[in-house]
C-alpha cells in the first residue's frame, strides 16, 4: 500500500505515530455515518475500505447541500467531487468559500475526497502541458482549503497518431506526475492518476508509473474492461496493486459482467484501506434508494470476500 509522503509537521507526527498517511486520508471525517463501521468487518482484511460517490452522473446536478444531505440518506461516507458541476467547488472560490465548503463537510460527517479533474499531461503542445500542470496545482489548494486529501488526475492519449512516439510521451506523463506529486506532497495532498484513455490500459500505466515515482502519486483503478483480457482481472491488478492510491472507481455493483466480486476480493486480500467510488452511469427514477442499493450490494460483496 502507497503511503504519501509530506513535509508538513502533522503528516510526520501522524507516520512518528505509526499511522499510514493513505489511511488518514481515507478515514478523515470521524462522524461520517459509513458501511465499515458494522461490527462483523471489524478487524478483518478489507475493513478499512470505504464506500463513496463521484459526482458523475448521479450527483452532477446537486448542490452541495443536496450532495451532503443525500450521502447522509444513504449512507455514503464520502464524495469526489467531479470539477464543473452543481457542488460549485472550483478553484475560483475566496478563501471564505473554502472555509464554508469544509464546515459543512465537517458539519455533515461526510468526507470530501477531493477533486475529480480533467486534468492530463499528453498534450503534444508543451504550453498545453504547463496549464495543466498549474492548473492541478489550483485543485491541490482548493482540496487543501476544503478539507480533501488528494485531486485526481488523468493520462488521456499516447499521441502517436500525431506521430509521438509512445516512449516520449509516456516518460513526459510521468515526470508531470513527479512534479505535481511534489508539489501536492506539501500541502498533504495525494495526486491520483485515473486509469483512463488510450494511455489506460494497466501495462501502460505501469510504465507512467515506473517515470513517476514520486511517493505522493498513486493510481486510482477505473474498471474499464481493458484489464479483464488475458492473461486477466488479477495480473494486471497485480502490475499496480503495490502504488494504489486512496480512491478506486467503480459502476453500478449489480449491472453488467465486470467481475466486481473478483475485483473487491483482490482488494480485501490486500488489505486496502482506501475509498471505493461508484462512478455510476445509469438514471435511477430514485438516486437516493440507489445509491442505498448500491451500498447494499458493496457491504454484501465485502463481507463475501472477507468470508
Amino acid at each position: 500500500m502507497m503511503v504519501q509522503h509530506t513535509r508538513r509537521q502533522f503528516v510526520g507526527g501522524a507516520l512518528a505515530a505509526g499511522v499510514s498517511v493513505l489511511g488518514i486520508a481515507a478515514a478523515d471525517g470521524p462522524r461520517h455515518a459509513a458501511w465499515a463501521a458494522a461490527a462483523e468487518t471489524a478487524g478483518k482484511p478489507g475493513a478499512k475500505i470505504r464506500l463513496g460517490l463521484v459526482t458523475y452522473l448521479w450527483g452532477q446536478d446537486w448542490d452541495l447541500p443536496t450532495l451532503l444531505a443525500n450521502c447522509q440518506k444513504a449512507k455514503i461516507g464520502g464524495v469526489e467531487l467531479r470539477v464543473q458541476h452543481k457542488h460549485g467547488v472550483e478553484p475560483t472560490l475566496s478563501a471564505d468559500q473554502r472555509a464554508e465548503v469544509k464546515k459543512r463537510f465537517a458539519d455533515s460527517g461526510i468526507v470530501f475526497v477531493g477533486p475529480g479533474t480533467n486534468e492530463a499531461f499528453d498534450y503534444v503542445e508543451p504550453e498545453k502541458v504547463k496549464r495543466a500542470i498549474e492548473n492541478t496545482k489550483a485543485y491541490v489548494k482548493l482540496s487543501h482549503d476544503c478539507g480533501g486529501s488528494g485531486v485526481k488526475v488523468k493520462p488521456n492519449d499516447l499521441r502517436e497518431k500525431e506521430g509521438v512516439p509512445r516512449e516520449k510521451t509516456i516518460a513526459q506523463i510521468g515526470n508531470a506526475l513527479n512534479e505535481v506529486g511534489r508539489f501536492a506532497a506539501d500541502y498533504g495532498q495525494q495526486i491520483r492518476l485515473e486509469v483512463h484513455g488510450s494511455a489506460g490500459p494497466l501495462p501502460i500505466i505501469k510504465q507512467i508509473m515506473d517515470v513517476a515515482v514520486h511517493p505522493n502519486v498513486g493510481v486510482c483503478w477505473n474498471c474499464n474492461g481493458d484489464e479483464l483480457k488475458p492473461p486477466g482481472l488479477e495480473h494486471h491488478f497485480n502490475l499496480v496493486k503495490d502504488r494504489f492510491g486512496a480512491t478506486c472507481h467503480v459502476r453500478e455493483l449489480n449491472l453488467g459482467d465486470y467481475p466486481y466480486q473478483d475485483l473487491i476480493k483482490l482488494l480485501v486480500r490486500m488489505d486496502y484501506d482506501g475509498w471505493v467510488l461508484l462512478e455510476c452511469r445509469t438514471k435511477p427514477a430514485d438516486r437516493v434508494a440507489a445509491l442505498i442499493e448500491q451500498r447494499e450490494v458493496f457491504e454484501r460483496m465485502v463481507r463475501q470476500a472477507q468470508a
